[in-house]
């Protein structure tokens, strides 16, 4: 699973994994300034690929008073900016950069999206398929493009935005298309919403044998009506299995804090435990879902 450019494999990956915490920002440009600021820490940690969080951009969106529908309008007004921004910023300290999700209109519709930039500028997106109840009864935001993978120099890797990792079969579509790890840019308000996050990490990461990533927003912003309250820590989970931690956690960062989690991951610790775990979790998943029927009592 090891990726390969010009001929040199590029086995371990180093990650980093930042809880953002969210604060006010007059605009794209010093939204950009901060977050370059963020990826020049990270990149002189030798971090080669960075994980910022679902809504983290939507700082830029602070109305006088909180108005759910002037900050969606002006995040989407703000998001090829912000694109274009981070881009650049990527370009110049040469990492792989998911710098959060942003509304963005297409065709007429509202999706929440994830950029995901390469070193060279290339971008490609990955739209969020499950909607929470504040984004559908609230802002109206309409499910996107179905999962996909993206190749990097490590391999195929994966994009589950926030609610859609509690969706086994979302994820199952990637790992099935190759992907080993999948980054999950998340905003939740409550411990409850992270929590139903964080276990879906774990147990994504347990059926399929591969390394889910979560990147939440953390602080509380009354001036921002969507991103008031945020809770969450940064966290990394693998395998429950041989050569694994026995929750299967990698790595995981204090609650609430928003400093860089890094972590190396090293893709061939997922083929040995696919092919000599205790278990075969990946290989044993069912490919079609068995039908149910009603017992009967005899």
């Amino acid at each position: 699973m090891s990726g390969v450019s010009n001929g040199v494999h590029l086995d371990v990956l180093r990650l980093g994994v930042l809880p953002w915490r969210v604060r006010p920002q007059p605009g794209v440009a010093a939204w950009a300034a901060r977050l370059e600021a963020e990826v020049a820490v990270a990149a002189a940690a030798g971090a080669a690929m960075l994980l910022m969080p679902e809504y983290a951009p939507l700082e830029v969106a602070t109305q006088p008073q909180p108005q759910l529908e002037a900050e969606l309008r002006e995040a989407c007004a703000a998001a090829p900016a912000a694109v274009a921004a981070a881009t650049a910023i990527a370009r110049r300290h040469n990492v792989w950069l998911l710098p959060g999700t942003l509304p963005f209109v297409v065709d007429g519709r509202i999706h929440n999206r994830a950029p995901f930039i390469a070193p060279d500028g290339r971008v490609a997106f990955q739209d969020k398929r499950t909607m929470t109840r504040f984004e559908t009864e609230q802002w109206h935001v309409d499910p996107g493009a179905s999962p996909k993978v993206f190749d990097t120099l490590w391999g195929r890797i994966g994009i589950a935005i926030c609610y859609d990792l509690e969706f086994p079969p979302l994820v199952r579509a990637q790992v099935e298309a190759g992907a080993w790890l999948i980054l999950a840019p998340t905003c939740t308000d409550t411990l409850a919403g992270f929590n139903r996050v964080r276990i879906a990490a774990q147990a994504r990461a347990m059926e399929n044998q591969c390394f889910v990533a979560v990147a939440p927003t953390t602080g509380s912003v009354p001036e921002i009506a969507a991103l008031d309250d945020n809770r969450g820590r940064g966290c990394v989970f693998g395998p429950v299995d041989r050569g694994f931690a026995d929750d299967g956690l990698v790595a995981e960062g204090a609650m609430d804090d928003a400093t860089w989690l890094f972590v190396d991951l090293d893709p061939a610790r997922l083929a040995a435990v696919r092919s000599l775990g205790a278990v075969l979790n990946h290989a044993d998943y069912p490919a079609v879902p068995p039908a149910c029927t009603t017992a009967v009592f005899a």
